[in-house]
């Protein structure tokens, strides 16, 4: 961890975020534009229709694929030697490839190094795979996170727990059950991500193959640039300026924001539980809560994940919304706010890591669960007025309203209800002996239709 480092991402939570900086760093960049430099002119050389770039030797195509496989931080640091030089990131990828080759048999077709290419063909389809990389990093968190509480929500699915509406007692429910809605709600945002495509463009300098054309008149440049494209699999967007216009991304920063909206609200709710003592936190002993009441125990995991899925948010939502923005054929806006991808992406990553970290501190507090349970017999007027309905009684919400609204009941004020009621004995029977812990409905089904979740 580096005490000077500006982002927290790369100082206080750096070893939270290592995993990242192998697909987000500058270094990480400049890696994978030189990726797609070295798979074009792999590719022009396997091509039928360039016959200028002859085919590869085996040793030639090695030497071009161990330069990609031995990417380290001296090729990185020789890349941004050249850019100081030439104030060109991407020209300098080029240069730093033909300068490899010079002294190779490869030497005669130097220029066919980001041949045709404008920097946006490289970049569009870095930034593509990067986010491809990226986001397989933080999935396998997600489904960590999402895993954990699914098998929680099984575990725990008959755990009966007094309901809050608008903050006030309402129609018990159960742990599980809770726990099971936040499953289900991640689990339709993952699905979208585990099925999306990324997409790329290659079509030169502003998206018509016009220096293509001249070159080689008759060369069937879409279909090579479609080929091309898929073969890094990814998606072809046929139809460009200068840039990929990054419709795909802002659909995909839109979804992860849902996912991040949707873990905030599972954060708050967790806290409140806390906060109400159905569930306890575990005290480490070497830990402190407060610097001056000893007996505190914070739930701190979870609000440090809320602030870092409402940061991540706010990144995400800033870049889906200018990315897909470009003046006329191009404007150069976009490259800024590309480079922080990862910072929205990682500060969803750890908020991941934060929120799993807080789970494992929690345990159930079953005791406290069924003293609220029976503080709040009222919550059974619900089940006496409808069954009354069903039975005819006149009224039936009225007079419960009446009896209970706002007004401590107990259990044998609700038996004298009952009994009074001019309903069948049958019915009388099932209600005299419901109370608050069992008046669940079905929620112990609910949370268990979620089926058994597999191992991480």
């Amino acid at each position: 961890m580096s005490l000077k480092a500006i982002s927290p991402l790369d100082g206080r939570y750096g070893e939270n975020t290592r995993p990242l900086t192998e697909v987000f760093s500058e270094w990480a960049l400049i890696k994978f534009r030189l990726e797609i430099e070295i798979r074009w002119f792999i590719f022009m050389s396997e091509s039928p229709w360039m016959p200028e770039v002859r085919p590869l030797t085996r040793e030639e195509r090695g030497f071009l694929e161990d330069l990609l496989a031995s990417f380290g931080d001296e090729s990185a640091r020789r890349i941004k030697e050249i850019e100081n030089h030439m104030q060109h990131d991407v020209k300098a990828v080029e240069y730093y490839l033909k300068e490899r080759i010079r002294a190779t048999t490869l030497a005669p077709l130097e220029e066919f190094v980001h041949f045709g290419c404008t920097s946006e063909d490289i970049n569009n389809l870095a930034y593509a795979l990067m986010l491809r990389q990226g986001i397989a990093i933080w999935q396998k968190e997600a489904a960590h996170l999402v895993g954990r509480v699914a098998r929680d929500a099984q575990q725990a699915s008959g755990v009966a727990m007094l309901s809050h509406t608008h903050g006030q007692p309402a129609s018990p429910t159960t742990v599980g059950k809770e726990l099971a809605v936040f499953v289900y709600r991640w689990n339709r945002q993952l699905l979208a991500i585990e099925k999306f495509q990324y997409m790329g463009k290659f079509n030169g300098a502003v998206g018509n193959f016009n220096a293509h054309w001249v070159a080689y008149p008759h060369v069937p440049w879409p279909e090579v640039a479609r080929t091309f494209v898929e073969s890094l699999g990814l998606k072809y967007n046929p139809l460009t300026t200068q840039i990929e216009p990054h419709d795909y991304m802002a659909e995909l920063f839109h979804t992860l924001v849902r996912f991040n909206t949707i873990a905030t609200n599972f954060c708050r709710d967790i806290w409140l539980y806390i906060s109400k003592g159905y569930f306890q936190q575990s005290a480490d002993p070497d830990h402190v809560g407060s610097s001056t009441m000893p007996h505190k125990v914070n739930p701190i995991h979870f609000e440090n994940a809320e602030a870092n899925f409402l940061f991540s948010n706010a990144v995400l939502n800033f870049l889906a919304t200018k990315l897909p923005i470009s003046r006329m054929q191009r404007d150069l806006s976009d490259s800024s706010a590309l480079r922080n991808i990862g910072v929205a992406i990682g500060h969803s990553y750890i908020a991941l890591q934060f929120c799993g970290k807080g789970l494992g501190d929690l345990s159930i507090n079953e005791g406290r669960l069924a003293e609220d349970l029976e503080a709040n017999w009222n919550i059974l007027a619900e089940a006496i007025q409808t069954v009354m309905r069903k039975e005819g009684v006149a009224r039936p919400y009225e007079l419960l309203k009446t009896l209970t609204r706002g007004i401590a009941v107990t259990a044998d004020d609700l038996k004298g209800v009952i009994c009074e009621a001019p309903i069948s004995a049958e019915e009388r029977d099932r209600l005299l002996v419901l109370a608050p812990h069992d008046y669940t409905g079905l929620a112990d089904e609910l949370a268990k239709a979620l089926g058994p979740i597999d191992g991480d």
